[in-house]
């Protein structure tokens, strides 16, 4: 009887020792891209650097997102076609959030882009409501604008807060 009775308990406890646990589909867990705190939708103004002014009546939208490589020292940059149709790589200093790149090939169409003194300041700026966000700013100057002016063009704004009073 003894010998049955351990039998039994030995049977239980290896079937309920095999059992798998589900995972928890209501809560996944997500990790961050190396790239996280510079990656975001921003609105910023254009404005031709010494010029007073905007070239655009309300602020544009671009992005700044991670590579495929998902390391922290590049970055993409994107206008998303709402300003010179441009979209680089530009090489990233994550523990600054600065970037930059010269020369670098235009994904949109066949010209190059330099972008000088590019920086996230995290906490820095007001969105269109007033709520607290990050701000961005750049130099960019492109091989095909016109020769004769030779134009550094400064992109500067706020992070997408999500907030649909935030957006244009």
């Amino acid at each position: 009887m003894i010998k049955i009775f351990f039998a039994l308990l030995i049977t239980v406890i290896c079937l309920v020792s095999c059992v798998k646990k589900q995972p928890d589909l209501a809560s996944p867990q997500i990790g961050n891209t190396a790239t996280v705190k510079m990656d975001n939708g921003w609105w910023v103004n254009v404005s031709i650097k010494g010029q007073p002014g905007n070239l655009f009546p309300t602020p544009v939208f671009f992005q700044t997102y991670n590579t495929a490589s998902n390391t922290a020292d590049s970055i993409w940059v994107d206008d998303l076609g709402n300003f010179w149709d441009f979209k680089v790589t530009a090489v990233a200093n994550y523990a600054a959030l600065t970037f930059n790149v010269t020369g670098a090939f235009n994904n949109y169409y066949a010209d190059t882009v330099n972008l000088a003194n590019g920086k996230i300041l995290p906490k820095a700026g007001h969105s269109r409501a007033g709520n607290i966000t990050d701000s961005i700013y750049m130099e960019a100057s492109f091989s095909d604008d016109v020769p004769a002016f030779g134009n550094t063009y400064i992109i500067a704004g706020t992070a997408r807060t999500g907030f649909d009073e935030d957006d244009y």
